[in-house]
């Protein structure tokens, strides 16, 4: 499998591949069961791919004590479960037909099923932390509470005293970035990395969870074709807020008025949506959208600039530049 990381150093890559297919492995493997129901709506993600990005850190960040300790790929399954489980909920509060490129779960077998979908794959990703200690297991907790606090957050739609753009920098820092960190953070804690390390591996991967959901914003907008692995407009036509958008919608310049009521709701008109996107690919938000992406970008290689130089910093150094150049 791909590992979407360019320039990685040979060796690294090979021992990563390597892990990446135990990970793999285990993942499928651990959600067998005697319910051939449940079995069939769990896996229904998993066969359908993904990036894979959360265990992809989690064997990174254990780089940099002993990548082979025991408990790192089964840390990186539970960190793959806990996102498979949040897409199975979201897409229930989303009521989202389509994920992944495949029907979501909730349109094929109803929201009940979804939900306990999700439930189930919590609950197999607490069976595996079990054996991973009470540190590993406070940090899940902790970590779920944030994923949790994200969604509402989210839902309440605003909140006191923030802008538009800092409330939805709150809810990715709540839905998207807590579980990125804690992924690298499992790697290193289990690998036995320096405490001072883990702690800087952990803040580089909240910037680099925010990077990633603010870069599939710019890509929903400047995106030509579904190339990128996103069809363009998805957000504009489920009337999600994003960076771009909020940048817009915030404004008071008089030049935008139209375009702010077109974006205060779904989009479902074709021609309206591709004149839309039209009209943003050239609009100075889309640019501002840009220069924030290089701004976290910059912020997280600056995190991580002390720390052991190797293949490894340079992997999560390049893992920045192909997260921009995703979204150019």
């Amino acid at each position: 499998m791909s590992l979407g990381i360019p320039q990685l150093d040979p060796a690294l890559e090979a021992s990563l591949t390597a892990d990446m297919a135990r990970v793999e492995s285990l993942l499928r493997s651990h959600i067998e069961g005697e319910y051939p129901l449940v079995i069939e709506t769990s896996r229904h993600l998993v066969e359908a791919g993904g990036k894979r990005l959360r265990p992809l850190l989690t064997l990174l960040g254990a780089q940099f004590g002993n990548p082979s300790a025991a408990g790192i790929v089964p840390a990186a399954v539970v960190c793959e479960l806990t996102h498979l489980a949040t897409l199975y909920h979201d897409d229930v509060m989303d009521e989202a037909a389509l994920r992944r490129g495949v029907e979501s779960a909730n349109n094929r077998w109803g929201n009940t099923v979804a939900i306990l979908t999700g439930d189930y794959l919590f609950a197999k990703a607490s069976q595996l932390l079990a054996d991973l200690g009470p540190e590993a297991v406070r940090l899940q907790a902790t970590t779920f509470e944030r994923l949790v606090i994200g969604q509402i957050t989210e839902t309440q739609g605003s909140t006191a005293g923030l802008s538009s753009i800092d409330h939805y920098l709150q809810v990715i820092s709540g839905k998207t970035s807590s579980l990125i960190a804690t992924s690298i953070r499992f790697g290193a804690l289990l690998s036995g990395a320096d405490a001072a390390l883990t702690d800087q591996l952990t803040k580089y991967g909240e910037l680099i969870g925010t990077l990633f959901q603010l870069a599939d914003d710019v890509i929903d907008i400047s995106s030509e074709s579904s190339e990128s692995g996103k069809t363009p407009g998805t957000d504009l036509r489920e009337g999600v807020p994003t960076l771009v958008t909020l940048h817009i919608l915030s404004s008071d310049n008089p030049e935008d008025a139209e375009l702010r009521a077109i974006l205060s709701a779904p989009i479902t008109d074709e021609a309206v949506l591709n004149s839309t996107l039209a009209t943003l690919r050239g609009h100075e938000a889309l640019t501002r959208a840009r220069e924030i992406l290089v701004s976290y970008a910059n912020d997280a290689r600056t995190q991580i600039k002390d720390i052991p130089a190797g293949p490894a910093k340079d992997a999560l150094l390049n893992l920045c530049e192909a997260i921009i150049t995703r979204s150019a």
